[in-house]
């Protein structure tokens, strides 16, 4: 399990004193950015190789609140992946000074080419960097099919 460690600033806090939607947001996102900068994915070899990550969804689950001032430790587990490795799943926890769960998250997302701004499979040398990684339990072979799972569609207003 990859963890990272923050601590909660005044900029992540709401009106109600207490750790914002958007702050569990961008600590995820700095974790994955952590995470995959020490795998080699940094902004030299993603731009050389054109791809970009992006997110399809993330579902938060909000156990107990964080409040300002306090430590935060936030983990990474890659739960799936895709034969090519153009779709992935990873699942975030959150815990506090005591190592007491507060939240989880399931991530899903993809790569991008982008040139083309097409989902795209990854090359040899980042795919074989994540066939390396220790699979989180449950880890599952994803498909296209799997991130189609939640069925939700654009409605245009025409």
């Amino acid at each position: 399990m990859y963890l990272k460690e923050f601590e909660i600033r005044w900029s992540d806090v709401d009106a109600n004193r207490h750790m914002a939607n958007s702050a569990y947001l961008n600590f995820m996102s700095h974790t994955r950015m952590s995470f995959l900068l020490e795998m080699g994915f940094n902004q030299k070899t993603m731009s050389q190789n054109n791809i970009g990550p992006v997110v399809f969804h993330e579902h938060v689950y909000y156990f107990k609140e964080a409040f300002l001032g306090k430590p935060v430790k936030v983990s990474l587990e890659l739960v799936g992946l895709s034969e090519d490795g153009m779709f992935f799943e990873f699942h975030h926890n959150f815990y506090d000074g005591n190592g007491k769960n507060f939240a989880h998250c399931q991530i899903m997302g993809a790569w991008i080419d982008l040139k083309t701004r097409t989902l795209t499979g990854l090359g040899k040398e980042f795919l074989d960097a994540f066939n390396k990684v220790p699979r989180g339990e449950g880890f599952k072979v994803l498909t296209k099919a799997d991130t189609r799972k939640f069925s939700v569609r654009p409605k245009d207003l025409v």
